[in-house]
């Protein structure tokens, strides 16, 4: 454990901040899983469950927890399914 005060302080921080980083990813999963399972069965809401999971990528992206060339992968995979 730390002894310095903003050592501790830090420590509460990043703990905070991986919450949220934790939150954010699962959330993303989440909605890739949906959007997968969704162009696999041709669903009729395909397109709008698609353009969730790219919302929720963007901001994953914009937030820092996927890097911007990472997230640009992953929506151009879903877009290749989704058209192909």
């Amino acid at each position: 454990m730390p002894n310095i005060k903003s050592a501790k302080k830090r420590v509460k921080v990043i703990k905070t901040k991986t919450l949220q980083n934790k939150m954010t990813k699962s959330a993303l999963k989440t909605a890739l899983k949906a959007a997968d399972a969704a162009v696999a069965a041709n669903a009729d809401n395909k397109a709008e469950v698609v353009k969730v999971a790219i919302k929720k990528m963007d901001q994953a992206a914009a937030k820092g927890v996927y890097h911007k060339n990472v997230a640009a992968r992953k929506k151009s995979q879903l877009m290749k399914k989704l058209n192909g």
